[in-house]
C-alpha cells in the first residue's frame, strides 16, 4: 500500500486494443475506497466497450500492482479489475480474460508458464504529418545511431545485434528503463541492443499470463515516460523501418503439473520433448491463422511477417531454428527450462488477449491430439517454393486475411472468450484496417506520382 507523500494515484486499465487508459484521483480517496470501487468511468467512450445506454463502468484495485512511481514520487498507480454498470466483472476486460485462462487450464490439470522478449526500437525523434490528406500521410524517424556506413555510404542493416558500449548508443536509456521497471516491482532476464539500428531486446521474468501481460503494459509505460528523459522516444511498432529487421514479442511457453513442480513438456524418459509439447505446438500451427487477428494485430504487423528478417511466414515448428513460426529453444542442458517460443506475436498485440488466445490454442491441441510433423530443420526461406507450396500453411498476408480467419475458426477461443469480445475486437480491427487501406502512403507517392 502506499507511504507518506504520495498526493495522487493513477488507476490504470486496458482497452480491447491493448491501450493502457487512466483515471486519477486523490491519495487520500484511494486509500478510503481501496477494498470496494475506487472509479468510475464511460464505458460508451472506450471503443469496443459498452453502448450509450448502459455506460457507466467501474474500477476496482488489484493491489498487488500498486507502485510508486519511480519518476514522480509524488504519485502511484495501481491496476484495476473492470466491473460492469451491475457491479459484475465485466466480461470484455482483457484482465479479467488473463484470469480466466489461468483457471481454466488449471480445470485441465496443468499450470501455464508464460515468458517473453520485447522488442522496440528507440528514436531520437518522430514526426508525422497528417494536415494534409491529397499530400497523404508523411512521417520521418531519425535515430541516434547512425544507419550508414561513413566510409562507404552503404546501409548497414542487420548488423547491430549485441553491440557492446561505446557503438551502442543506447545501453544507458535501456538500464534506466529497467531499473525503473524494476523499481514498479517487475524483473528482467537480459537486455541487449537486436538486430536493427536503434532497436532493442529486453526479456522479462516468467509467470502466469497475468503477471506476464502486466509486466509487458508496464515495460511500454515505463519505457515511455523513462526515454523522454533521455529525450528519446520507444517504439513498438513492429515494422517501424524499410529494409531491417522488425520487433516481435515472442511468447517461451510450457505446462507444468498443479504444484508447479513437474515441466510437463519434457519427456523424462527420453530427456526430449514431450508428446503433450508436440500436440501443443500442433494446436498452435492449427489455429495460426486466425491467432494471427490477436497475435500481430495490426496492419503494420504484416510488413513484419515477411520472408528474410527473422520474422516467420510458414506455420512449421523446428529446433532453434528463428525461420519457424515455433522455434525449440536450446536449454544449455538445464532441461527444465524446456520450453516452445512462438515468434508470431509483435508488441502492438494486446498481450492479455494474444498470451489467453495462444495457451487456448495449445490446449485444443492436446484436447483432439493435433500432431504438428515433423519438424523443419533447415532454413525455411531457402526451401524450394515448389516444395513449400500446398505443403505447410503460411501466415495472413494481411490484416483483413487475419480477421476473416478468426471469423471463422474462434470455436477453441469460447471456453474463455465471449462471441460478444470477438465481435466487438473484430470490428474495432475491421475498422482500423479500413480506414488506412483508403489513406495513402508516402511511398505510393514516390512511386506513382509521376506515372
Amino acid at each position: 500500500m502506499g507511504i507518506a507523500g504520495i498526493d495522487f494515484v493513477d488507476l490504470q486499465y486496458i482497452d480491447l486494443n491493448g491501450f493502457l487508459r487512466s483515471v486519477t484521483v486523490p491519495y487520500k480517496s484511494y486509500v478510503e475506497k481501496v477494498k470496494g470501487f475506487v472509479g468510475a468511468f464511460d464505458g460508451s467512450s472506450v471503443e469496443g466497450f459498452q453502448p450509450i445506454n448502459k455506460s457507466d463502468m467501474f474500477l476496482k484495485a488489484d493491489e498487488k500492482t500498486y507502485s510508486v512511481l519511480p519518476w514522480n514520487e509524488k504519485k502511484a498507480r495501481v491496476l484495476t479489475e473492470i466491473y460492469d454498470f451491475y457491479g459484475k466483472r465485466y466480461q470484455k476486460d482483457p484482465r479479467y480474460i488473463a484470469s480466466l485462462v489461468t483457471n481454466y487450464i488449471k480445470e485441465q490439470g496443468f499450470s501455464p508458464l508464460v515468458g517473453t522478449e520485447i522488442e522496440f526500437f528507440l528514436f531520437s525523434s518522430v514526426s508525422i504529418d497528417i494536415e494534409n490528406p491529397i499530400r497523404g500521410l508523411g512521417y520521418s524517424l531519425s535515430s541516434i545511431e547512425q544507419p550508414w556506413d561513413i566510409d562507404t555510404l552503404t546501409l548497414r542493416t542487420k548488423k547491430a545485434y549485441h553491440h557492446a558500449e561505446p557503438n551502442d548508443k543506447l545501453a544507458k536509456t535501456r538500464e534506466d528503463i529497467i531499473n525503473s521497471f524494476e523499481k514498479m516491482g517487475y524483473g528482467f532476464e537480459a537486455s541487449h541492443h537486436e538486430v536493427a539500428v536503434s532497436q532493442n531486446e529486453v526479456s522479462v521474468k516468467a509467470g502466469d499470463p497475468l503477471f506476464v501481460a502486466d509486466e509487458v503494459i508496464t515495460f511500454k509505460y515505463v519505457a515511455r515516460n523513462v526515454a523522454i528523459q533521455n529525450n528519446l522516444i520507444p517504439v513498438f511498432m513492429p515494422k517501424p523501418l524499410f529494409g531491417d529487421n522488425g520487433s516481435g514479442l515472442h511468447f517461451h511457453l510450457s505446462l507444468w503439473d498443479l504444484d508447479m513442480k513437474k515441466n510437463l513438456f519434457l519427456d523424462e524418459t527420453s530427456n526430449e520433448l514431450s508428446q503433450l509439447a508436440r500436440y501443443f505446438i500442433g494446436g498452435i500451427l492449427h489455429h495460426g491463422r486466425s491467432l494471427a487477428a490477436l497475435v500481430a494485430p495490426t496492419t503494420n504487423s504484416y510488413h513484419r511477417l515477411v520472408p528474410g528478417y527473422e520474422a516467420p511466414v510458414y506455420l512449421v515448428w523446428g529446433h532453434s531454428n528463428r525461420s519457424a513460426a515455433i522455434r525449440i529453444p536450446a536449454t544449455a542442458g538445464k532441461k527444465n527450462l524446456t520450453r516452445i517460443e512462438f515468434r508470431s506475436p509483435d508488441p502492438t498485440c494486446n498481450p492479455y488477449l494474444a498470451i489467453s488466445a495462444t495457451l487456448l490454442a495449445g490446449l485444443d491441441g492436446i484436447k483432439k491430439k493435433i500432431d504438428p510433423g515433423d519438424p523443419y530443420e533447415l532454413d525455411v526461406y531457402e526451401m524450394p517454393k515448389e516444395k513449400l507450396k500446398g505443403n505447410i500453411a503460411t501466415l495472413p498476408k494481411s490484416l483483413d486475411e487475419a480477421l476473416e480467419e478468426l471469423e471463422s475458426d474462434n470455436e477453441y477461443l469460447q471456453p474463455v472468450f465471449s462471441m460478444e469480445l470477438l465481435n466487438s475486437y473484430i470490428e474495432i480491427k475491421r475498422n482500423e484496417s479500413d480506414m488506412i487501406r483508403m489513406m495513402p502512403n508516402p511511398y505510393e507517392i514516390y512511386m506513382y506520382l509521376n506515372l
